[in-house]
Parts: C-alpha cells; sequence; structure tokens
C-alpha cells in the first residue's frame, strides 16, 4: 500500500517539477519587451543582442551541460535528494529573479546570471524526473507515468509563453515571481516525501575528469554557437570571429577527449557501453533529431505571428506577444490529448509504432506548414498545429519510457541525465540552426526591399540606403520581440520631415511586416523542409529500435 502511494506522490511532484522547469524555460519568450523595459533596457541597440540571446539560450545551455554530470553524482548520492536540492536552487533562483535590483546593463547582467543559477536547478529536476518515475511504477504503467510527466513537462512550455505575456502585461517581475510558491511547495513537498526507492552507486568515487570535460567542452561550443549568430565587425554574423572558431574547436576536441575518458576509466561519468543496446541508442538517436527539428518550432512560429501575421490582421506590435501564445493553443491541446493516450498504450503494445508515426506526423505538419503564405488563413493553421502537437504527444511519453526501461536500475540517474542532454543540446543546436538561416535569408533579401520600401514611401535614399545597410538582426529581433523597429531605424528627423501619411504608414502596422514577410517566409521554408527531413531519419532511426524488449525491473 505504501508503493502504491508512493508512486503517485513521486508522478505528482517530479511532474511539478519538470512543468516548473520547461514553463520557466519559455517564459521569457514573450515577456522579454515587458522584462527589457522594466530594467530600462531598449532592446533594439545594438548591446542588447547579447542580453538577449544570453536570456534566450543561458537557461538552456546551462541546463544541458550539466545534466549527465548530474544524473551520474544523483545515481551515487541519492537521486531524490539532488532533486529535492534542484528544486531549493530554482526556487532560490527565481527569488533573486523577481528581485532584481539593477536597472540598464547592472539589471541584465544580474538576470542573465540568475537565470544561469535557474538553469542550474532545472539541471537537478531534469536529471532526476525520469529516473524517480523509473525507481517508483512498475514495468507496465512507465509509459502512462512517463506520458503525464513528459505532457504536462513539455506543456509546461506552452503555458509559458501565454502566462509569460498575461504577467508581463502586469508587472514584468510576476514572471519570474509566479515560480516562488510553487517551487517552495514543491521543495518541502519532496524533502518530507520523495525517497530513494531504486539501487544506488554509493562506493563508487566520481569522474571529475569526465564530468569536467564535458562540461566544459559543450559549453564551449553552445556558447560559440550562439555568438556565431550575432554580427562580428563588419559581417552579419560571427562565425568568422576568432572566439568563435576558437570555441567550436576546442568544445570539439574535449568532447572528443571525454568519449576517450569515459571509455578507459574504471568509474566513468556516463557508461557509453549503454549505447551498443540497439533500443537505448535508437532512441537517444530519434529523441535528439527531433529536438533539433522541433526544438526551434516555437521560435519560428512566434516570429512568423508577431512580426508577420498579427501586424497584418490589425494586433498592434505591443499586443502580438500575448496574442502569439494563445494562437499556438492548438499544438497544446493536441499534445495533451495524445499524450497521455500514446504513454498509456505503449505500455501495452511498445513504444516503436507511436514513436515512429509520431515522427512521420511532425515530417508532415513541416512539409504542410511550407505550403502555406506569410498571411495564411487560420484554420489551416489550426489543423496543422493540431497535427504537429500530436506527433510530439506520441513520440514524448513512449520513447522517453523505452529508453528507461533498457537501462540497468543503478544507471537510471546518468541515463536520464543522457537522455535530457541529447534532448536540450539538440534544442539549443536547433535554435542556432533556425536563427542562422534567418539571418542568412534576411542579409540576402532584405536589404534590396527595405530600400525600395522606404524610398517608395517618401524617404531620401540616403536615409533608406542607411537603414537598408543595417545588420538584419535588428530586424529579426524587432519580429521577435513584437517591435516596430522603422521609429527607430530611421532618424526622428528625417521620420518628422515626412508627410504625415508617410509617417503613418512606416510606423502602422502593415510597412515592416510586409518587409520582412519574403525574407523571413523564403528563411523558414528551408528550415522547415531541414526540420522534415531530420524528423524522416529520426522515424526511421525510431522505428530500427526493435521490437518489445522486456523491461528491466
Amino acid at each position: 500500500m505504501q508503493s502504491t502511494r508512493y508512486k503517485w506522490i513521486a508522478l505528482s511532484n517530479t511532474t511539478l517539477g519538470v512543468f516548473m522547469a520547461m514553463l520557466n524555460g519559455n517564459i521569457v519568450l514573450i515577456s522579454l519587451p515587458a522584462i527589457f523595459r522594466g530594467i530600462q533596457i531598449n532592446p533594439m541597440a545594438p548591446a542588447s543582442t547579447a542580453y538577449l540571446l544570453w536570456l534566450l539560450m543561458g537557461y538552456t545551455v546551462v541546463t544541458a551541460t550539466l545534466l549527465v554530470s548530474f544524473g551520474r553524482i544523483s545515481d551515487i548520492y541519492g537521486r531524490a535528494r539532488l532533486y529535492n536540492l534542484g528544486f531549493a536552487i530554482f526556487t532560490a533562483a527565481s527569488i533573486l529573479l523577481a528581485l532584481t535590483p539593477g536597472k540598464g546593463s547592472i539589471g541584465a547582467t544580474e538576470l542573465i546570471l540568475f537565470r544561469l543559477l535557474q538553469g542550474v536547478g532545472s539541471g537537478f529536476l531534469f536529471s532526476n524526473s525520469t529516473a524517480i518515475l523509473t525507481d517508483a511504477f512498475p514495468p507496465n504503467q512507465r509509459g502512462m507515468a512517463m506520458g503525464l510527466n513528459q505532457i504536462l513537462g513539455i506543456g509546461g512550455s506552452l503555458v509559458g509563453l501565454i502566462l509569460g505575456g498575461l504577467l508581463a502585461d502586469i508587472q514584468w517581475r510576476l514572471v519570474f515571481l509566479v515560480s516562488v510558491p510553487v517551487g517552495l511547495t514543491g521543495t518541502i513537498w519532496a524533502y518530507l516525501k520523495l525517497k530513494d526507492t531504486g539501487l544506488l552507486l554509493r562506493k563508487e568515487k566520481i569522474d571529475w575528469l569526465g564530468n569536467g570535460t564535458f562540461a566544459v567542452g559543450l559549453t564551449a561550443l553552445l556558447l560559440a554557437l550562439t555568438y556565431g549568430i550575432m554580427p562580428y565587425g563588419a559581417s552579419k554574423m560571427g562565425w568568422g570571429n576568432p572566439w568563435v572558431i576558437g570555441g567550436i574547436i576546442l568544445g570539439v576536441v574535449l568532447l572528443a577527449g571525454f568519449i576517450y575518458i569515459e571509455l578507459v576509466t574504471e568509474t566513468p561519468m556516463f557508461r557509453l557501453e549503454l549505447f551498443k543496446i540497439r533500443a537505448f541508442a535508437a532512441g537517444n538517436l530519434s529523441l535528439f533529431l527531433s529536438s533539433v527539428a522541433r526544438g526551434g518550432l516555437q521560435f519560428m512560429l512566434i516570429i512568423w505571428l508577431q512580426g508577420i501575421w498579427l501586424p497584418l490582421h490589425g494586433y498592434s506590435f505591443e499586443q502580438t506577444p500575448l496574442w502569439a501564445g494563445i494562437y499556438m493553443l492548438p499544438m497544446m491541446l493536441g499534445f495533451f490529448v495524445m499524450g497521455p493516450i500514446s504513454g498509456f498504450l505503449s505500455d501495452r503494445f511498445g513504444a516503436r509504432g507511436f514513436a515512429t508515426i509520431g515522427m512521420l506526423l511532425s515530417t508532415l505538419a513541416f512539409i504542410l506548414l511550407t505550403l502555406l503564405p506569410a498571411n495564411f488563413s487560420y484554420l489551416p493553421f489550426v489543423i496543422i498545429l493540431l497535427i504537429a502537437g500530436i506527433g510530439m504527444g506520441m513520440f514524448a511519453a513512449p520513447n522517453t519510457t523505452a529508453i528507461m526501461n533498457t537501462v540497468p536500475p543503478e544507471h537510471r540517474g546518468a541515463s536520464s541525465g543522457m537522455r535530457a542532454t541529447l534532448q536540450n543540446t539538440g534544442s539549443a543546436l536547433s535554435m542556432t540552426l533556425y536563427f542562422s538561416i534567418l539571418i542568412i535569408g534576411l542579409a540576402h533579401h532584405l536589404p534590396a526591399t527595405m530600400y525600395q520600401g522606404l524610398i517608395s514611401a517618401g524617404v531620401p535614399a540616403a536615409a533608406a540606403q542607411t537603414v537598408a545597410s543595417l545588420p538584419p538582426t535588428g530586424a529579426l529581433f524587432a519580429a521577435f520581440l513584437g517591435y516596430n523597429p522603422m521609429a527607430q531605424l530611421l532618424p526622428s528627423a528625417v521620420l518628422h520631415n515626412l508627410p504625415q501619411a508617410s509617417q503613418q504608414l512606416i510606423l502602422g502596422t502593415v510597412f515592416f511586416p510586409k518587409l520582412i514577410a519574403p525574407a523571413v517566409m523564403s528563411s523558414l521554408r528551408i528550415a522547415f523542409y531541414i526540420s522534415a527531413v531530420l524528423s524522416v531519419i529520426g522515424a526511421v532511426a525510431s522505428y530500427m529500435r526493435g521490437k518489445t524488449t522486456q523491461p528491466l525491473q
């Protein structure tokens, strides 16, 4: 009777933890304009690009680099104990974020540091939640448990979009304060109720060299890729930056060194021989490919909605962040409905069919997105979002359950960390890939379109040429943040000397979206085609996991 009660306690607490961690990963996407206003930062200023990228990606980068190490440490010292520590760190960081005292660049730096600390807490939560569930539930119920956990976890990322917009309209500090009461409740609850029920490796030593090599190598690689999409000197992007090149080389060398270290050390941080298990390797490969394919999807849809579609449909730029989250609800609905169902059914029929079909549905959704015009009708968009959500739901829980069922009980923490690392790393790579494609497309198409559009609106040729020559990241981040940048890109003297009709046209909700639409849509279609190909490969990898095998107890 105690074990029956405990498994539901484990499910509810770990689901709460993952929900809050995922929610906070995305809650800043919609609320960034309000946050920047609150700390008195101009998001369109060139110096703000670094703050923007760090607030967007710092949380994910820190979480991704620590997951495997935290999982392995939890296998030694206790998964419940370190999960509880993660809840406490996450809550403390949320309090610090809500109380951030600084303004300007100091305030932005404080927010970034506190977000990185919050990422450390989420690393403990992510690396241990699935391991705790695998320990608590018998094999024939793990799919159902993972389904509920994964659905509410990924659902948290979608809820974060809407909640961030709603809270930011009231007060930007509420965006971070909302996590505090939930975090305090979860921390106390986990301390009192969670316990370690699985096998631990208390006598094993920590592989410090492997841990350090992996963390530094992955951090260097992800940071270099992040800075690669920022302007460098006269270049539109930073791939020629010596620091970016050096970071990529250092990251690759250290990760290769990590593999060697893990193969020769007696107590490795992660046992690479687990990848000899066919179902484990196939499940993680398909997870990584799906994360790269879908990790940047929300960002691209937000840019599409906020920068183009919503303004063309009469929404002010200030309103677009909130409404972008609302218009993406069909994807959440599809995910919420199909996730628990596929998780429950996979306990009986196995993961291969559900996960493979889920990836194929994702492929279909990406292909259908390429067929939509910039100013689409909403009904087809709803149908595509439902297909994408259903595909995500069919894949997530069965695949996670299949991965965790294949590993020995004493390695569940590290295996959970590796699974989460691949997922978070794939998402970070996806964001870098999509942003790079967008910036390249904007750099190629936007200057001529911007110049011709400004000339037709009556702007003098010299001023039009100056604005058209600016780095495209300004237009990209304006679309992402729900800003109309024309008032800041054009000198006020030039703008005020234009006829009133021209001023209204340039500052209206139609001019800027129509300027960026061709460049954005050509880039989005390339990104969606790449994601479709990755999803097909992921479907093949998922199918290659083999038939249902007897899960380990």
